[in-house]
């Protein structure tokens, strides 16, 4: 299936979930601004070009899991840009939610984003084992031990000279975790045995340490029409990021290290069972900065 494809069929199993008729439409408003904010899908598309590498024909239970982790990333990037936070007027190239309705609605529609996905989750035909373990898989990777935890250490790291290994599991939570479920989801709806599902999950933790250093070095070296965000953000809330602590030039070869060992791993699961994923490899290859 074409990636555009792909991404009309996520953005038509977001559109029904909200399209319901609900108690409070400004809410559902300010849900839908965000959803529609341009995003690229990157992380529910790692996942459904998993799935097809592994020869699984995409339903729409496949895109009902992608729906639901895009709804967990676009929950954190609402709370993120809130003045209490990183306070951030623009997203993806224009204003963000709270910017447009308010800081109480906006804290609501990422409360919302947080917890629909499991009632998403449940609508799915598979297994009642593996939607169990996809909401939990996807709560660990959100929340207390996840996401949450890292934009929580992110917070408190501002102004402080931390090392590179607290850095390390700083990102490895904040960006990390959401970005290692695509992998983990896939080897639970193919029902991978634990050495498969492992070696998965370490080319999603190597791919999540890949994209930081990747928006590390934006934030420093892109302007806003690039990111679509205001630059040197990191810089001006005195972040410690990968170039702070290594330079750009040794930020770029660990970029380019981390993208290697993702295609490494890849090749070695390859190996053990028929996996032919050009899309996916192409997502790979797209995050290295002369793409």
């Amino acid at each position: 299936m074409l990636m555009n494809e792909k991404m009309l069929a996520l953005d038509g199993v977001l559109e029904d979930f909200y399209q319901k008729k609900g108690l409070a439409p400004e809410l559902q408003k300010a849900i839908l601004y965000s959803i529609h904010a341009g995003g690229k899908r990157i992380r529910p598309l790692l996942f459904l070009a998993l799935l097809e590498g592994f020869g699984q024909e995409l339903d729409q239970d496949a895109f009902k899991v992608g729906a639901a982790l895009e709804m967990v990333h676009t929950a954190s990037l609402i709370h993120d840009d809130l003045p209490a936070m990183d306070n951030d007027d623009y997203r993806r190239g224009r204003l963000t939610n709270h910017k447009v309705f308010g800081e109480a609605l906006a804290i609501l529609a990422g409360d919302s984003l947080f917890l629909d996905p499991f009632a998403l989750l449940m609508e799915t035909g598979y297994p009642d084992s593996v939607k169990v373990a996809l909401a939990q898989g996807l709560s660990q990777a959100s929340g207390t031990y996840g996401m949450v935890a890292g934009q929580a250490l992110d917070m408190a790291s501002e102004g402080q000279d931390i090392p590179l290994e607290t850095l390390e599991a700083l990102h490895a939570h904040k960006t990390g975790k959401l970005l290692t479920f695509p992998f983990e989801a896939c080897a639970l709806v193919l029902s991978l045995d634990d050495k498969e599902g492992q070696a998965l999950v370490q080319a999603g933790e190597a791919l999540g340490l890949a994209f930081q250093i990747r928006d590390d070095i934006l934030d420093v070296t892109a302007d806003f029409e690039t990111i679509g965000k205001t630059p040197n953000k990191d810089i001006a809330e005195q972040k410690a990021t990968y170039p702070s602590l290594l330079g750009l030039e040794q930020s770029r070869k660990l970029l380019d290290n981390c993208l290697d060992q993702v295609l490494s791993l890849q090749a070695d699961f390859s190996a053990r069972r028929p996996f032919k994923a050009p899309q996916f490899v192409e997502m790979v290859e797209r995050l290295r900065l002369d793409a």
